[in-house]
């Protein structure tokens, strides 16, 4: 059998060069390193937003900017970082990257749709970001584009809806390429136990993608069709019902939160083994919790809506499967730490960020407990305590997870070694600077402070002088860490092919990946992550 001749998967492949060269490319790696390069945009506007969110509330009063600018602000922070960001992030980047890879096919099961599904991302994205200079102002709604108001005022809501809706197009698409090329693409003797866990979880996410995408969709159709041709959904001026705008909302968008953190869980459990070189423990646990989440997350929606109204057996269910969804999680942190337990551990910076990620995530989710129970949920509810709380669970974990996965793939993504002393300081910087951001938002929830508002009353105004300074300080470490890792990918030392010592299929071919990842199909004998 004839071998192929190494060619990097950077270099040119088709008839074209440059640009074109990439943009018709329906290579999986490329095509990850294309949303990677489109979110990393996003994401900074999306942090320069925030921080102008934070000047404003840096004391009482008017600061840089209006009641009506600042709401503005606020919506295309959340439209950008929710949909552009956190949904698509790991998945997209990181799962394109690697999951062919780790499971020794050569690319995904539908290249060219692959593809297309990138264009529709990028297509929804630029509508998003039209939405905020069209039409008469930026949409001031929230993220959540929450009914009636979403379908009374007179902002641009209809162009940011459209945009979500195409978004959501791009996400289904990529969770059923990720499903049948799964199902359907592993290598010789890659059973479904003796695949690594990236996968697992981004398995478990793609039927997330795929089955509570579309009422999402038809939500925020319902909410087009509403402004456009006066249908009475949800304005109750029509007779519509805005609470059914919330649960079809949350229906969606709380099973969207494990969109976000199942892959987070799987790259963790990928850079925890390795850096400790020992086998994970307890696998099969881990790989059906993934789908144990996925399946209980479809049911716990109701929790974002015990003030709405509805009745007390209904609350006290939503409040029962709340705390079950937490068990799952559980289970994993345990194997983490008892993965970890004994272990040869190396802290080296991708380590740094899943354990900053366990820490992060453990009190995201412990919070999190104490908004599905109804006592103190109508105490907190809509307060700076949420706040926290959601950015505890999506930046320290989908965010971190997201740093711990650019920092252990880097090597094999460009072939290039970063300096690791400026990253373990970069993360040390991002570490502090995001507590004294957020954590000082459940001590002000807790006092009463309700989020959302653009001005407060001055007893509050320590805890916000203390978020702003944090907003800053977590600014610079994440200034720091995007500089180091392009100086790297441009001139720094070459890395080699399997720098952490790890046992997944991608450390054993070359730095960068050769065009079709493996010249013959490797068999799979060995159980995933056999330190022993």
């Amino acid at each position: 059998m004839t071998t192929i001749p190494y060619k990097s998967y950077l270099e040119p492949q088709g008839k074209y060069t440059g640009l074109l060269d990439w943009l018709t490319s329906t290579d999986h790696k490329r095509i990850g390193l294309m949303y990677m390069y489109a979110i990393g945009i996003f994401f900074i506007i999306g942090v320069l937003l925030g921080l102008l969110m934070r000047i404003e509330l840096f004391k009482p009063g008017e600061t840089i900017m209006g009641p009506q600018t600042y709401n503005g602000i606020f919506t295309v922070h959340g439209v950008i970082m929710i949909f552009m960001v956190v949904i698509p992030g790991l998945s997209a980047v990181f799962g394109n990257l690697f999951m062919p890879i780790q499971i020794g096919a050569k690319d995904v099961a539908f290249p060219k749709l692959n593809l297309l599904s990138w264009y529709i991302f990028m297509a929804g994205a630029i509508l998003a970001v039209l939405s905020q200079f069209t039409g008469n102002g930026p949409p001031d709604t929230g993220w959540t584009f929450y009914a009636p108001y979403s379908t009374q005022t007179g902002t641009n809501v209809l162009m940011a809806v459209t945009a979500a809706f195409v978004l959501g197009f791009s996400s289904i698409l990529t969770g059923l390429n990720f499903i049948v090329t799964i199902h359907r693409m592993r290598a010789p003797g890659m059973t479904w136990f003796k695949m690594p866990l990236f996968p697992w979880a981004l398995y478990s996410t793609a039927w997330i993608q795929l089955l509570a995408t579309p009422i999402v969709g038809i939500t925020l159709l319902m909410l087009i069709a509403e402004r456009v041709f006066k249908i009475g959904f949800f304005d109750p001026a029509l007779g519509g019902d805005p609470i059914l705008f919330q649960h079809l909302f949350w229906i969606y968008s709380h099973p969207a939160v494990y969109v976000m953190i199942l892959p987070a869980m799987g790259v963790i459990t990928e850079i925890i083994p390795t850096f400790c070189q020992r086998r994970i423990f307890g696998y099969k646990a881990i790989a059906l919790s993934s789908i144990a989440i996925a399946g209980v997350g479809y049911l716990v929606w109701g929790h974002h809506m015990y003030t709405s109204g509805m009745s007390f057996t209904a609350r006290w269910i939503f409040s029962f499967l709340t705390f079950i969804v937490a068990v799952p999680s559980a289970i994993k942190v345990f194997n983490w730490v008892a993965t970890m337990y004994k272990g040869s551990i190396a802290l080296k910076t991708p380590f740094l960020y899943a354990l900053a990620f366990i820490f992060l995530f453990m009190i995201g989710g412990l919070t999190g407990l104490s908004l599905g129970s109804l006592a103190t949920d109508v105490y907190v509810h809509d307060t700076a305590y949420v706040v926290a709380h959601f950015h505890y669970i999506i930046f320290g974990g989908m965010g971190f997870a997201f740093f711990a996965a650019l920092h252990y793939w880097f090597p094999k993504m460009y072939g290039k070694m970063y300096n690791q002393k400026i990253a373990d300081i970069a993360w040390l910087i991002l570490f502090f600077g995001f507590n004294m951001l957020y954590f000082p938002q459940f001590v002000l929830g807790l006092q009463g402070l309700p989020r959302r508002y653009y001005d407060y009353m001055p007893q509050f105004e320590t805890g916000e002088v203390l978020s702003t300074i944090g907003g800053f300080v977590l600014f610079i470490g994440i200034i720091m860490m995007i500089t180091n890792l392009i100086i790297a990918a441009r001139n720094g030392p070459q890395a080699p092919d399997n720098p952490w010592g790890g046992k997944t299929l991608e450390w054993t071919i070359p730095s960068p990946p050769p065009m079709e990842n493996f010249d013959t199909p490797p068999v799979v004998s060995k159980e995933p992550y056999d330190y022993e």
